[in-house]
């Protein structure tokens, strides 16, 4: 099968870089990604802290999900041996020992290079609650709460940009109406202050997937206070989710279900053009930014889990591979739409990066190769591209992708949908020629070949030198990004 690409490096998108934060990570108290994931037996689990200081995420998201509406935050400060046991209500019941808190998550986005995002309570807490969080993370002076942070050994304020006002909060985490949710937005948001060195960046709850009702109520409550400063994002959730089991288990599916699949992937795209668009009508300037904090594939569970306390735990094949690339991609294309994202989740829940065992081995999923691959991308200029492609499925593009300029670098990842052709690609490079190109290309003996710990290394990248940077060729289901250095 053959197919054309044009890039044009002299016509970049307007105002449009491909933010770091697009490619960031998520951690909540569920099943296995904080305990016996990153944390394990009272510490950090070096494997799993060195495996994602590797990837450097821009941004990690915690601690939920819908355990951020029950959170609360002075259960996990102080010594360890004085913090509450409470229950986890919304996963199993399981009980939290509360061992991992806000010294230790700082510590962690810390070591790995992340920018720590905080969700607040609004469900169960109070704005006193929220309010107080907010001056025991950031203010640098004398009050009680400062001295309290430094006793528990950070005398220098963490100074934490982002907080989530809430979490689905019209569903777990209060089901509000959007109405309803508008009006504590204002209340809370009036009382989170930015403390001298630590101005704060507030993320309303938006959707769920494409709900353009939420959205429309949301901003016509809020009114004039969306010009108030007090709001600087609004953040929508999608899952290719098979609750259903039409999509097949995430190792155990037929060719029909990858397709479909993958093809319900790419309908986040029309989420970034369709909530962007109503927003503008209250935001022309895009002073608050549409944010993706959660999503990924999320699989029909048929997956056994490695202890009971795994909930939510699924293996990942090469089909969520190209479902994070296709992704990333398409956030690279609406850089000038949407901010921030954050996959869900890091660590043994939904789609992973990393895998652990009771024994506290670690191993890499193909979506951790895919975000290694892109990393080149981050903070590159969004180039100009243009696809002929045939359909590999109903709304699925045989080939995507995208491309950017890292100083006098072009990176050009592209995705192969199809499960058994072999694309040429036929590339037209418009305003520069290349020199010494190289490839890496994520690929396995099967769509459906994954990662185990008696495996570890079955899905992994290969690459090499491209000897003629116009014709391209791309394996079956793959995942492909070229770096090539620029010329005039």
């Amino acid at each position: 099968m053959k197919s054309r690409l044009f890039v044009s490096v002299e016509a970049p998108i307007p105002a449009a870089t491909i933010s770091p934060l697009l490619h960031g990570q998520f951690a909540e108290h569920l099943g296995a990604c904080i305990y016996d994931g990153v944390w394990r037996n009272g510490s950090f689990n070096e494997a799993v802290v060195e495996a994602l200081a590797e990837l450097r995420p821009p941004v990690l998201r915690w601690p939920g999900g819908c355990f951020a509406d029950d959170y609360h935050w002075r259960d996990g400060i102080g010594p360890k041996d004085r913090r509450p046991r409470t229950v986890n209500i919304h996963w199993r019941y399981a009980v939290e020992d509360n061992s991992f808190g806000t010294h230790e998550f700082v510590e962690l986005c810390r070591r790995i290079g992340a920018q720590p995002y905080f969700a607040g309570n609004v469900g169960s807490g109070t704005v006193q609650e929220f309010r107080n969080w907010i001056e025991y993370c950031n203010f640098a002076g004398d009050s009680t709460l400062a001295q309290e942070r430094a006793a528990n050994g950070s005398p220098d304020p963490f100074g934490i940009a982002w907080w989530g006002v809430g979490n689905e909060n019209w569903a777990c985490g209060g089901n509000f109406c959007p109405e309803d949710y508008a009006v504590e937005f204002k209340r809370y948001t009036t009382y989170l202050r930015d403390y001298p060195g630590a101005p704060l960046k507030l993320i309303a709850c938006g959707p769920d997937s494409d709900n353009a009702d939420w959205t429309r109520r949301f901003f016509g409550k809020l009114g004039s206070y969306t010009r108030s400063g007090r709001i600087h994002g609004y953040a929508a959730h999608f899952y290719t989710a098979d609750w259903g089991g039409a999509m097949g288990a995430s190792t155990g599916f037929s060719d029909e279900q990858f397709y479909k699949m993958l093809a319900h992937s790419r309908k986040i795209e029309s989420l970034i053009l369709h909530q962007r668009a109503i927003m503008d009508g209250w935001d022309p300037d895009r002073k608050i930014g549409l944010i993706i904090d959660e999503w990924g594939t999320w699989h029909h569970p048929a997956d056994t889990p490695p202890a009971t306390n795994y909930v939510l735990y699924q293996q990942n094949a090469i089909r969520d591979a190209l479902v994070a690339a296709m992704t990333l991609d398409i956030f690279h294309n609406q850089a000038d739409k949407v901010v921030m994202a954050n996959i869900a989740q890091a660590v043994n829940v939904l789609q992973a990066m990393l895998l652990t065992d009771a024994a506290g081995r670690v191993v890499k999923t193909p979506t951790f190769h895919v975000f290694d691959l892109y990393r080149a991308h981050q903070g590159g200029t969004l180039l100009t591209t243009h696809f002929e492609s045939e359909n590999a499925a109903d709304g699925l593009p045989t080939i995507s992708g995208s491309a950017s300029r890292q100083g006098d670098h072009l990176i050009l990842s592209l995705v192969n949908a199809s499960l058994s052709e072999t694309v040429e690609v036929a590339l037209n490079l418009v305003g520069a020629s290349v020199a010494d190109a190289r490839y890496r290309v994520l690929a396995g003996e099967d769509v459906r070949s994954h990662n185990t710990f008696d495996r570890p290394d079955a899905v992994k990248p290969a690459g090499g030198e491209l000897s003629d940077f116009s014709h391209i060729t791309l394996p079956p289901a793959s995942v492909t990004v070229v770096k090539a250095r620029l010329s005039a």
